[in-house]
């Protein structure tokens, strides 16, 4: 397969967050999958012909006879798939049967059963776990309807469900993270987090548990606008050059300088932070702002009702926050008796239509371009600012080194929060430590 042109798109692009409840588990499921033989060449559909279909190609491909199809879904979004695979089943006559899997388990599952035939037809995956399934050539180009996920998506979701300059993943939601505050708190949302800070001195009481703002400090995921809104970054060359690390450059070493200011009004240990912590706070009124993602937003709306606020994140050193982004991709198993039919399915369930569903029935915000400028979409004031945050978020890298940054960046932070080392100190180390497990990986 040739390269696609189109990966040369930068990091930061427009694109919608998810409401879907994956969220900041992401950052566990990274790593290596152990390699699997490849699919025999009879498992590849005709039609594969390098990407190049034509609009009038593309239309006339239909399901093999007699194929029925197996997709795991995640439990929280089964509203959503039932109604989808029924209307699927309807127009081509397609038996589709779901099984409930975490998407972080699919990939280990496909690893495992992809070979053996026993694994479903389609998946739904994190984007950062791409790289494992990928280059363990457990997954089919996305190649007969790649035209139109392209043209249809934002740049940042099909960055996210491609590896390796070939397109796999079918995007049908995103997700970041934005500023949740409390109105009856917060009179005006901060534009900075030097106006955060000066709101915390007026509000933060570490002796009665009060907290203008918290999130997870000690978390990557969370901290990552410190981290890049300078210039700072995972991998470089669009997150796929592992022997490019920028967690440690002048500009992200910067943006800490911001993150340990911080601790002037949120006065605890990192391990003393925890989601179950914030949410209660932050639902009885004894934290003003929680950045957070849209996992929480149904029980947050819920407890502060009309209190409740949501906006993109404040600036870091007069600089737009760039958060970090996940997606959601439907994927064809290589393995699979029915490509044809699995690749309708997984284009069927991620077009606009089936985006717009998937947000009314689950809250989910969508990739498709067109949905992202509807109505439903628009005129929801929690909705509309998680994707204008996503207008500034970066993919997380989906190669499969991803899995080397967790750990060593989430024992840098705390380092330098709870004990003050210098931050360029605390992230050479988590670099030196990435490359080194980057290198014993590639051997």
């Amino acid at each position: 397969m040739k390269m696609r042109k189109w990966m040369m798109v930068t990091a930061v692009a427009a694109m919608a967050t998810s409401l879907a409840a994956c969220g900041g588990n992401n950052n566990t499921n990274g790593g290596n999958a152990a390699a699997t033989n490849a699919p025999s060449e009879s498992t590849a559909p005709a039609e594969n012909n390098g990407g190049e279909n034509t609009a009038a190609e593309t239309a006339q491909i239909t399901p093999e006879d007699g194929a029925s199809l197996v997709v795991w879904e995640s439990k929280d979004e089964r509203a959503f798939t039932d109604a989808i695979a029924k209307e699927f089943t309807e127009k081509y006559n397609v038996p589709v049967k779901i099984e409930e899997l975490s998407p972080t388990d699919q990939v280990t599952k496909l690893s495992q059963d992809g070979p053996s035939g026993l694994a479903a037809d389609v998946v739904l995956i994190p984007h950062d776990n791409l790289g494992r399934a990928a280059s363990a050539q457990l997954l089919l180009p996305n190649d007969v309807f790649e035209a139109e996920t392209v043209k249809n998506n934002t740049e940042a979701s099909i960055t996210g469900a491609s590896y390796d300059g070939m397109l796999y993943g079918y995007p049908r939601a995103a997700e970041t993270y934005a500023l949740y505050y409390n109105k009856s708190l917060v009179t005006e949302a901060p534009k900075t987090f030097d106006d955060v800070i000066a709101f915390g001195k007026t509000f933060t009481d570490k002796s009665k548990n009060r907290y203008g703002i918290m999130w997870e400090v000690g978390n990557m995921y969370f901290d990552y606008p410190f981290i890049a809104s300078n210039g700072g970054y995972i991998f470089g060359d669009n997150g796929t050059n592992k022997d490019d690390i920028g967690i440690n450059t002048d500009g992200a070493i910067q943006g800490l300088s911001e993150f340990v200011k911080l601790k002037e009004v949120l006065p605890i240990k990192s391990g003393d932070i925890n989601p179950d912590i914030k949410r209660s706070l932050f639902n009885s009124g004894d934290l003003a702002m929680d950045i957070n993602g849209p996992w929480e937003l149904a029980g947050y709306k819920t407890a502060l009702g009309d209190n409740l606020g949501l906006v993109p994140l404040p600036t870091v050193s007069g600089k737009t926050a760039i958060s970090l982004a996940g997606f959601k991709i439907f994927a064809v198993n290589a393995y699979t008796q029915y490509p044809n039919a699995a690749k309708l399915y997984a284009e069927f369930a991620s077009t606009k239509d089936a985006q717009l569903k998937l947000n009314k029935l689950v809250g989910s915000i969508p990739t498709n371009l067109e949905a992202l400028e509807d109505p439903q979409i628009k005129d929801d004031p929690y909705v509309s600012a998680f994707a204008e945050q996503a207008k500034n978020s970066q993919p997380m890298p989906s190669i499969p080194e991803m899995g080397n940054v967790w750990s060593p960046v989430n024992a840098a932070l705390p380092e330098i929060w709870d004990k003050g080392v210098d931050p360029k100190t605390a992230m050479d180390k988590a670099a030196q430590q990435i490359k080194d497990l980057n290198n014993g990986a590639s051997q």
